[in-house]
C-alpha cells in the first residue's frame, strides 16, 4: 500500500494546528475524506441537483439514477439479498431509532429486549425508550474486565420471550470485535431478531449480511469516508414489510385521502420525505474508495497501527489500557494513572502537539461505570494513518506525562 498516496488524497491532513502537522487520530468520531468524495459532492450540486423520484425532467431522473445506482452499489457491498433492503437514514442512530419505534406495535410487557454494557448510548437508549413504551422487561450482556462481553451469560438471558438483541459489531470505546454471528445464532434459536450496530466495524472489516444472518444491520456513512448525516439500515425484506413506517409523508406513500393512507412498498415505506440526495449518492464514492484498497490492505495496515500503539503504550510507565488482549479492531483506549490528572489533560496537550485524539466517555458510560473510571483517552486509526502518526501520538503521551507528573 502507498500510504503516501492514500494520505495525500485528504486534504485537510495538509493543515497545520498550533503550528505542528496534523495527526488524526479521532476517526472513531468521524474520519476525514478523500477528495473523490469532496468532488462528487461539488459535482452533484453543480451538474444534477434536483428531487428525486416522480420528476419528469432531465436533472430530477439523472438525480433519481445516481440515487437509486448508489443504493445497488450499497446492497453488494454488504452483500445484502435484495436492494429494496437497503435504506438510507442519516447515520446509526437514525437506523436504530427506526427498528426500536417500528417495533412498538411488536412487543408487550411479557417480552424481553436484550442490549449489552459495552453498546453505545445510541444502542441503549432507543432500546429504553422502547421498554418504556412496550413495559417489556430489559435485559443486558455483562462485560467482563477483559474488555470482552460474557456470552455465557447470553444464555441464560435468551428466552421464548426475547423479541430483540441489540449490540455493536465494534466498541466505539474500546475496539473489541464482538461474537455478533455467535449472538445472532443463539438468538435466533429462540425465535429473537438480531439489530447489530457496524458504524466501528464497517471502515475496517468487510461485512457480509447473509453471511453473519442478521435481522437488521445500521452504520453510519461519515465513520467510512462519507459525509456526515448519511447511513444505511440493512433490514431482510419479509421484517421490514411487516414492520410499520416510522415517520409519515411524501415518498413513502403509496395513496392518500382525507381518511386514510397506504404505504409504498421497501424501501420507501422507511424513506419519508426529501432524503439527503447528494449523501446517498455520494456515500458509493466512499465504498469504492475502500473497495479499490481492499479490505484486506486496510486491516492489515490497521492492525500494525494498532499493535505498534499497544507495544508503545505498554513501555511507558503509569499507563492503563483498556481490553489490552481483547480481539480489537479501529481503536485503543489508555489512562495516564496519574493522581488528578484526568483524561481531557493529557488530550489538551496532545492537541498543543497538533495530535486530535478524543477523551471522555465515548457515549458509553455504562461501560466506564463498569471500569470504576469517567473516561479515556482514546486513539482510533483510519487507513491515511502511518506510524510516523504513532511515534508523534506515543511522544506526546511520554511529554504529557512528564508534564502532569
Amino acid at each position: 500500500m502507498n500510504i503516501t498516496a492514500i494520505k495525500e488524497q485528504f486534504p485537510i491532513l495538509k493543515r497545520k494546528i498550533n503550528g505542528k502537522e496534523l495527526v488524526y487520530l479521532d476517526n472513531g468520531a468521524t474520519v476525514q475524506k478523500p477528495k473523490r468524495v469532496l468532488d462528487a459532492i461539488t459535482d452533484y450540486y453543480s451538474t444534477i441537483n434536483a428531487n428525486v423520484h416522480r420528476g419528469i425532467h432531465t436533472l430530477s431522473q439523472e438525480a433519481t439514477i445516481a440515487m437509486e445506482d448508489s443504493r445497488a452499489i450499497i446492497k453488494e457491498f454488504i452483500n445484502a439479498k435484495d436492494v429494496s433492503e437497503i435504506n438510507f437514514t442519516s447515520g446509526t442512530t437514525d437506523g436504530i431509532n427506526l427498528i426500536a419505534y417500528a417495533l412498538k406495535n411488536h412487543l408487550s410487557k411479557d417480552d424481553e429486549i436484550i442490549i449489552t454494557e459495552i453498546d453505545h448510548h445510541s444502542n441503549i437508549v432507543p432500546w429504553q425508550m422502547l421498554s418504556q413504551w412496550t413495559g417489556a422487561k430489559l435485559k443486558y450482556i455483562p462485560l467482563l474486565e477483559s474488555g470482552n462481553l460474557d456470552i455465557q451469560k447470553l444464555g441464560e438471558l435468551l428466552s421464548p420471550k426475547t423479541k430483540i438483541v441489540a449490540c455493536n459489531h465494534v466498541s466505539n470505546a474500546l475496539g473489541t470485535i464482538n461474537p455478533v454471528k455467535e449472538i445472532i445464532e443463539k438468538a435466533h434459536n429462540v425465535g429473537a431478531w438480531v439489530l447489530v450496530d457496524g458504524a466501528q466495524s464497517v471502515p475496517h472489516l468487510k461485512v457480509d449480511v447473509q453471511a453473519l444472518d442478521a435481522d437488521f444491520y445500521v452504520f453510519s456513512g461519515h465513520k467510512m469516508y462519507a459525509p456526515t448525516g448519511t447511513g444505511i439500515l440493512y433490514g431482510k425484506k419479509e421484517i421490514l414489510s411487516e414492520l410499520s413506517p416510522y415517520r409519515g409523508g411524501g415518498e413513502m406513500i403509496e395513496s392518500v385521502t382525507m381518511e386514510c393512507s397506504t404505504y409504498a412498498g421497501l424501501p420507501f415505506k422507511y424513506e419519508a420525505g426529501t432524503p439527503n440526495i447528494c449523501g446517498n449518492i455520494v456515500i458509493s464514492e466512499a465504498v469504492k474508495f475502500i473497495q479499490e484498497i481492499g479490505y484486506d490492505v486496510i486491516s492489515k495496515h490497521e492492525k500494525e497501527l494498532i499493535s505498534a500503539t499497544l507495544k508503545g503504550l505498554k513501555s511507558i510507565k503509569g499507563i492503563r489500557v483498556f481490553g489490552e488482549d481483547i480481539n480489537r479492531s479501529g481503536a485503543v483506549s489508555f489512562l495516564l494513572d496519574l493522581p488528578g490528572v484526568h483524561a481531557s489533560d493529557v488530550g489538551m496537550i496532545l492537541d498543543k502537539m497538533g495530535i486530535a485524539v478524543r477523551t471522555g466517555h465515548h457515549c458509553c458510560q455504562p461501560l466506564m461505570n463498569k471500569f470504576g473510571i469517567t473516561g479515556t483517552v482514546r486513539a482510533s486509526f483510519a487507513v491515511y494513518n502511518t506510524q510516523e502518526d504513532v511515534e508523534k501520538l506515543l511522544n506526546g503521551i511520554e511529554l504529557a506525562k512528564n508534564m502532569l507528573s
